[in-house]
């Protein structure tokens, strides 16, 4: 599946339909050559252009800033020439930050090592190429892995960078890839939208210049998404072109897309530079997420097959994986904050009578949380609504036949609470400010150790307290106010992606510890829906708009990347408690069958005829 020929000094990655070509220029640039359909040929060192004007520095050294602002480069740097969009920004111990990586040797190994803290796709009959480059002047050291497996039509990448020098140096950008070609009069495709819309498809043509969509909101966000493509003109689902990059992180991205003076068209994507440093001493290495690109000769329709059989044989993980999920009834909609155990109980009976297998008890069961402006982070049983716990109510739902599930949303803090009012210093916050709230909550430091080892043994007291098959984990607003008592001036810059590293902590110590959890993420709706998330859990809560009408938008622009299967989604009540349309109750459901299936209502007061609310029955 990869080769490399010593004497073209061609690189060559061959997934089952598709064939990726790297090369190396003057002997020293790495250049990429070509992605697309397979190929036989193993010599197409020409695409480099390195016998053409501007030619290679080792031939016309007064034309280096040409050469450099021109080559196909497989891993751009600034600074020294190349103009365009880079990959990689260090800030050396002069305060200067140009850099020229060079090819410094490579292997190809069987496998794939598993990236240390991050999320990343898995699995056997697969091969990894590892290309080193360095920049001996700034003391850097760039690993560009890349890997293919025999089962996939996709091609896999992630970097790795190391201080090989004596002097502290600061990390400022840090891309995962890059993608090079001809402009072929390319439309671009992305996912953008807002909370209750995500993910709607867009298409706009590109022009000279740039199109990025990012997010800096410390989660990927509902108004974009961490992926791109290039498509061809007319592209359809059954035929066309399609480049697409995809990025495997939940938190700040930077997808962008450009057009050159010379009609070349440069793709990157990574963690998004703004807000964004990384101090490393020397010797200290720094691990970029991964990104899945994919090219289709077949439309977006063969994009699509690619990524899910992807995600299904090599990122979705757990014992649950091969499982059909439960069809569940969340008892949000139908009780909000007002609710007590008998409530609850009559939910669960009038549920499994019907054949539903889970009940999930949503927010309010905690601290003295009446409404949303309390008690986040005092992960105790609120036993005046609920008397005898969650163990009570557990087992009083097992006795019916059911599954039992919770909600929690462990990253925030009330600043009414316990926890608040014992460590204020324990939220983000910039120094003399007051930090802006939302939902009346604050965003709990992560970056600290105490922090992450107190919110995960707080739920694991909760989980072992019952039998708790399920967990919904929430995050329901953006990140602001990034600031940290727990590091110095020069580390702040860390803190976004030090608090995502900390988020894949905890949710790889539950699923760990509890390995027959089923664990559903969610972020205010579909905030945080992306491959990273699907890593630790495989269904994502796909928006909190679950108006059937505006879900087909939704479901759609979702299912264009991921399986149906890892997409949440919920029978509601009308009329709808997000947009008030009346919509069908046949509609409702077939919009809910085409995700993994379940209820939000208030069961007890649905009339068999027409699923709308029974006006005649008393209010429990």
């Amino acid at each position: 599946m990869i080769s490399y020929n010593e004497e073209t000094k061609i690189f060559k990655l061959d997934t089952q339909t598709t064939s990726y070509l790297m090369g190396i220029a003057d002997g020293k640039y790495l250049g990429h050559i070509y992605y697309g359909r397979k190929l036989t040929a193993q010599d197409l060192s020409y695409l480099l252009r390195t016998q053409e004007k501007p030619f290679v520095p080792s031939k016309l050294l007064r034309e280096k800033l040409s050469f450099l602002d021109s080559f196909p480069m497989e891993f751009p740097f600034g600074g020294t020439g190349d103009f365009r969009e880079s990959c990689i920004e260090i800030r050396d111990s002069n305060g200067q930050s140009g850099m020229e990586l060079l090819y410094a040797g490579h292997r190809i190994y069987e496998g794939k090592e598993k990236l240390r803290g991050l999320p990343g796709v898995w699995g056997e009959g697969c091969q990894t190429l590892e290309i080193r480059l360095e920049d001996a002047c700034a003391g850097v050291r760039v690993l560009l892995s890349y890997s293919v497996f025999a089962d996939s039509d996709a091609v896999i990448r992630s970097v790795k960078a190391e201080n090989i020098g004596t002097h502290t140096i600061y990390l400022e950008r840090i891309l995962s890839a890059c993608l090079e070609m001809d402009d072929e009069d390319f439309e671009m495709l992305s996912l953008s939208g807002a909370w209750a819309r995500e993910r709607h498809i867009q298409r706009q043509p590109l022009l000279t210049g740039s199109f990025v969509t990012e997010s800096v909101r410390g989660e990927s966000s509902h108004q974009d998404h961490p992926f791109l493509a290039a498509l061809s003109k007319g592209c359809t689902q059954t035929c066309g072109e399609v480049y697409a990059m995809h990025f495997v992180y939940s938190g700040n991205f930077l997808a962008k897309a450009q057009r050159t003076q010379f009609d070349t068209l440069r793709m990157v994507l990574g963690i998004h530079p703004e807000r964004f440093c990384w101090k490393l001493e020397a010797g200290a290495v720094f691990q970029a997420p991964e990104a899945v690109l994919v090219y289709s000769d077949a439309g977006l329709g063969k994009m699509s097959r690619s990524l899910h059989s992807l995600y299904r044989n090599h990122l979705i993980r757990g014992n649950e994986k091969e499982k059909v999920p439960p069809v569940l009834i969340n008892n949000w909609e139908a009780t909000y904050f007002d609710f007590h155990t008998e409530k609850l109980i009559a939910i669960a009976k009038e549920s499994a009578a019907l054949g539903i297998e889970m009940l999930v008890l949503d927010d309010g069961w905690f601290g003295h949380r009446e409404n949303d402006d309390s008690s986040l982070g005092d992960w105790t049983v609120n036993e005046q609504k609920l008397p005898g716990g969650l163990k009570y109510l557990a087992d009083e739902v097992n006795k019916l036949g059911m599954k039992f599930g919770i909600w929690l949303e462990p990253e925030m803090v009330s600043p009414d609470s316990k926890l608040y009012e014992k460590h204020p210093d324990w939220a983000f916050h910039l120094k003399g400010r007051t930090p802006s709230r939302a939902r009346d909550q604050l965003v709990l430091d992560l970056s600290r150790q105490e922090v992450v080892d107190y919110l995960y043994d707080s739920i694991s007291k909760v989980l072992h307290s019952a039998n708790i098959e399920y967990v919904k984990w929430d995050m329901n607003r953006a990140l602001s106010d990034i600031g940290s008592t727990a590091f110095p001036p020069d580390q702040q810059g860390e803190l976004s992606h030090r608090y995502m590293l900390a988020v894949y902590e905890m949710q790889e110590r539950l699923i760990t510890e509890f390995p027959d959890l089923l664990l559903e993420n969610c972020s205010s709706g579909g905030g945080r829906f992306d491959p990273g998330m699907l890593y630790y859990s495989p269904q994502i809560w796909c928006s909190d708009d679950t108006d059937a009408i505006e879900r087909l938008s939704i479901q759609e622009g979702t299912q264009l990347l991921y399986p149906m299967s890892t997409i949440g989604a919920h029978v509601s009540d009308c009329p709808n408690h997000a947009v008030g349309r009346n919509t069908p109750f046949q509609t409702r459901g077939i919009t809910a069958l085409s995700g993994t299936f379940g209820y939000e209502l208030d069961i007890t007061k649905i009339s068999e005829e027409n699923g709308s609310y029974n006006l005649s029955k008393s209010k429990a």
